[in-house]
């Protein structure tokens, strides 16, 4: 089962090999602007607290308290981000998993309704670590729509418009390893040509509102893609899945809830923006994105929903200038290693 260390989901495997792990975190974020202009890659304002459920469950709903997992804050109409991260027995073999994302029991990737186990035509999963992060739902070849969270029961999540029902809220995670015998190989290959770039090396050196409970709606557009999985399906230990529920609270009610005090709101993208600090282009390997789900890309973003329920534009969601994005990822030649602001006062 995941534990919970410093405001991180940790899943180990110890049973395929003492130092493969994988970790999630979930990062604040700006929320884009939700019109038909698609941005680049904000960055991470700082992970959210994390907590269990079941230490608060007399402060929760009944159902969230049973269900167990961890709680984390949203403010309405705040964006998030997740943020993968792989650990394997040296710094540059990294453990791969398969990842599964649901808000509200809705696949992040496909639309479909959550169903156990990994599943093809279509790929209903990630694989990390060519997929460092998701910031939305799929909706379309390399484009996203940003995870944005609103009170369960207003009508706005993308649980409610594909189901007409509020029943999960949250997200939803499965964390499925390689089977033993695929990561023996994997390694074995590995610790071949590290022997071939070590010999390689020293010859190169002697020559030189609405409930307490929130769900998961569509905001901005955003480029990221959504990469296809390289290995056989048969090679997942899907009988060695684990799963989590992170039920999402108003972080008003957080201070109620578990007696500390929620962050701050997030500064908007204008005012990032107007502050000079960077966003990000993201440059993986060179292979071809998934086409993101059907169903997803017929969702209507929060400001179409807040605009029809209001007659009044959503606040923050109006097109900014971002300037050139840095570059990341393995794909890349840029020098920034990591997507934070990096001088963001929270």
């Amino acid at each position: 089962m995941p534990t919970l260390e410093d405001d991180t989901l940790v899943f180990r495997f110890p049973e395929i090999d003492k130092d493969a792990s994988f970790s999630i975190d979930f990062q604040r974020t700006l929320r884009i602007p939700d019109t038909d202009k698609t941005y680049s890659l904000p960055p991470g304002l700082g992970s959210f607290p994390l907590r269990h459920a079941e230490d608060f469950a007399s402060n929760l709903p009944s159902k969230t308290g049973e269900r167990g997992g961890v709680i984390l804050p949203m403010w309405q109409a705040e964006a998030m981000w997740l943020h993968f991260r792989n650990d394997g027995p040296e710094y540059d073999l990294d453990f791969p998993v398969a990842i599964k994302i649901a808000a509200g029991k809705i696949n992040a990737v496909t639309g479909e309704a959550w169903r156990p186990g990994l599943h093809r035509a279509p790929q209903d999963y990630m694989v990390s670590p060519d997929q460092p992060w998701l910031d939305g739902f799929a909706i379309e070849k390399g484009v996203i729509r940003q995870f944005v969270a609103m009170p369960l029961g207003a009508g706005y999540s993308v649980e409610e418009q594909l189901t007409n029902e509020s029943e999960w809220g949250g997200i939803q995670i499965s964390v499925t390893p390689l089977k033993a015998h695929v990561w023996k190989a994997k390694r074995a290959a590995w610790e071949k040509q590290k022997s071939l770039r070590l010999n390689e090396e020293r010859i190169c050196y002697s020559l030189s509102e609405c409930s307490m409970e929130m769900g998961l709606a569509a905001g901005g557009r955003m480029r990221q893609e959504i990469y296809p999985d390289t290995f056989n399906l048969s090679d997942w230990d899907q009988a060695s899945a684990q799963r989590v529920f992170v039920t999402l609270v108003h972080a008003k009610d957080w201070k109620k809830i578990t007696g500390d005090a929620a962050p701050n709101e997030p500064p908007t993208a204008k005012e990032y923006s107007a502050a000079g600090l960077p966003w990000f282009e993201y440059y993986g390997k060179d292979r071809e994105a998934l086409p993101g789900g059907e169903k997803l890309g017929a969702i209507k973003s929060v400001a179409k929903i807040f605009t029809t329920l209001t007659g009044a534009s959503l606040p923050n969601s109006q097109d900014i200038e971002t300037g050139v994005p840095y570059a990341v990822g393995p794909g890349s030649k840029g020098a920034r290693p990591v997507r934070t602001s990096g001088s963001w006062d929270q």
